[in-house]
């Protein structure tokens, strides 16, 4: 699996989210930016990533991923 695949099932299951994406083979970094984490707590924030790539996870495709989740006024804070 490439980053950009991943890149692209979290775009398409996370509605208006942005994912930047590195690694390859089964190991990923991802960074997930959206509303959707907001108020959320960072379990719930982790397990709605995790969901998205679960059938990836359970294929064997995914071995490890990394998430880090912001919300667009937390992403911008950084910068």
């Amino acid at each position: 699996m490439q980053a950009e695949e991943v890149k692209q099932v979290l775009e398409q299951q996370l509605e208006g989210c942005t994912a930047y994406t590195e690694g390859e083979g089964c190991d990923f970094s991802v960074t997930v930016v959206g509303e959707v984490f907001a108020g959320l707590s960072p379990v719930k924030k982790q397990q709605l990533v995790y969901g998205c790539l679960s059938e990836q996870i359970a294929s064997g495709a995914i071995h490890a991923v990394t998430i880090k989740t912001y919300t667009p006024e937390q992403w911008a804070a950084l910068s």
